[in-house]
């Protein structure tokens, strides 16, 4: 029919005259269905593998936005984690003193500290000198002497604040004292860093001192720098050698001061300034 002896008017008569038949024949009979059923089976695979870029694309993006929105939802839970644990660290200590404080209930709250979050971005620590730096500085408001803490203690404290970075001095370092108290029995003390991250020392015990193995060290509020009630240590070593003047105490931080990652500064409310005052 399409050969070159055939002329071009032939053709188009045959072509318009066939698909005609077609139409009218897909229309009343049951067999153009069959027909256009048996084409489309064999277009489908066609049509599926040319959709398939396409799809592959939409589940790749769809995979990374989940990734991306996990990520991000992860993180935020982290961030509500740590600023809750600072809550919960004072619990005990805040359940005990609502024993000795019953009749005081009429007298106004304690206010809540301000807190920010803090990142780690490098450490320093060598046995002279325990710290690291943070990515919080003087743009953030905070200021030298600030209490760090991570979610389950006391940590140490701000030193050598810039504008946008600043260093955390551990309470291991040597240099390092916090005020503390037996939450046991509310004996005051001072705990003092030897150089070693996971090993802190109380200083000048005497004797006859009331304290124990297991003993847990808050913070007293004493000092100016860390708010009271949060842990800092148990107690892990007691040597009464009366040979010397003072027993040997040794206590374990509470804190994971060799994996700490992300910190919260706290600011001392205006009550307990007014009270050191």
């Amino acid at each position: 029919m399409f050969g070159r002896a055939i002329s071009l008017q032939l053709r188009l008569f045959v072509a318009v005259l066939l698909s005609i038949m077609l139409i009218v024949g897909d229309r009343y009979t049951q067999g153009g269905t069959t027909v256009r059923t048996s084409l489309n089976t064999l277009v489908s695979p066609l049509l599926y593998l040319a959709n398939l870029p396409y799809e592959v694309f939409s589940l790749g993006a769809k995979s990374l936005h989940t990734r991306d929105q996990l990520l991000t939802e992860n993180e935020a839970l982290k961030q509500k984690q740590l600023l809750q644990s600072e809550q919960l660290q004072q619990y005990q200590f805040l359940a005990k003193e609502n024993q000795k404080l019953r009749a005081l209930l009429g007298s106004s709250a304690k206010q809540a500290n301000r807190k920010i979050i803090a990142q780690v971005l490098s450490v320093h620590s060598n046995p002279y000198s325990h710290q690291v730096v943070i990515n919080r500085g003087a743009i953030d408001g905070v200021s030298e002497g600030q209490a760090v803490i991570d979610e389950m203690g006391v940590v140490g404290q701000l030193t050598k604040v810039g504008s946008t970075t600043s260093r955390v001095l551990l309470m291991t370092d040597t240099t390092h004292a916090t005020p503390v108290r037996i939450l046991r029995n509310d004996v005051r003390t001072v705990v003092e860093g030897v150089g070693k991250i996971n090993s802190v020392k109380l200083s000048h015990v005497p004797h006859s001192l009331d304290v124990r193995y297991g003993d847990v060290l808050v913070t007293s509020g004493l000092g100016g720098t860390f708010p009271e009630g949060y842990p800092v240590a148990v107690v892990t070593e007691i040597n009464r050698d009366e040979g010397r003047p003072f027993a040997q105490v040794y206590a374990e931080p509470i804190a994971q001061l060799d994996r700490i990652r992300l910190l919260v500064i706290l600011w001392r409310s205006q009550q307990e300034i007014i009270s050191d005052e």
